[in-house]
């Protein structure tokens, strides 16, 4: 039997990732801070950092649009290390697991490309991977089936024994579309009950 190959996401899967990390800090006020967080330096302004665009243009939009709030939106910059909330133990320790048991593991992940770096400094498990797609650097982001292809198509992996494991149901809804299995990540034990039944050398 073919044992299937683990794809992780990152954020939010192996660290911990979320702006109110930061922003609780800096706005108090939780509907003012929603409300910055929807409308001033929302999600899909920061997707297109994950798409390749550099921070500093990205910053310079927000301030050429909300001057009023040029402290805040430099924050989201300058202090991006404290949108993290550290790694999530259960799943580094699966990872850990793989890596121990010679068990090939890959990542897709929506990621700018100075942040990464940063990340990759931080959490050095980033390292095991046998191959990683970050968006970025392709500039293409999930759930485009095309980095799903990409990954395939790199590291020669048969899409069919993939299993990819993300926090977004949109994300594992096109992998699963792609032709992978899928895992909708809600929590480590969930993941390692998983895994285990696909038949990886894990223990309980």
């Amino acid at each position: 039997m073919s044992l299937p190959i683990p794809v992780f996401d990152v954020g939010n899967v192996l660290i911990r990732w979320d702006p109110r990390y930061l922003y609780r800090k800096l706005i108090v006020d939780e509907a003012a801070r929603e409300d910055f967080l929807a409308r001033i330096c929302p999600p899909e302004w920061n997707l297109e950092m994950d798409r390749g665009r550099p921070f500093s243009e990205g910053i310079a939009e927000r301030l050429a649009l909300f001057p009023e709030h040029a402290e805040l939106i430099r924050a989201f910059d300058e202090r991006w290390v404290e949108t993290l909330d550290g790694a999530i133990e259960g799943s580094v320790a699966i990872l850990d697991e793989l890596h121990a048991n010679k068990v090939p593991t890959y990542a897709i992940t929506n990621f700018s490309r100075e942040k990464f770096a940063i990340a990759r400094e931080r959490f050095p498990f980033l390292d095991r991977f046998d191959g990683i797609i970050v968006s970025a650097h392709e500039r293409l982001l999930k759930p485009d089936l095309r980095i799903y292809g990409l990954l395939c198509e790199r590291y020669a992996l048969p899409p069919r024994r993939c299993i990819f494991i993300d926090d977004n149901p949109a994300n594992v809804e096109a992998a699963r579309a792609f032709g992978m299995q899928g895992h909708h990540f809600r929590g480590a034990a969930e993941l390692r009950a998983t895994l285990k039944l696909g038949g990886l050398p894990l223990v309980t």
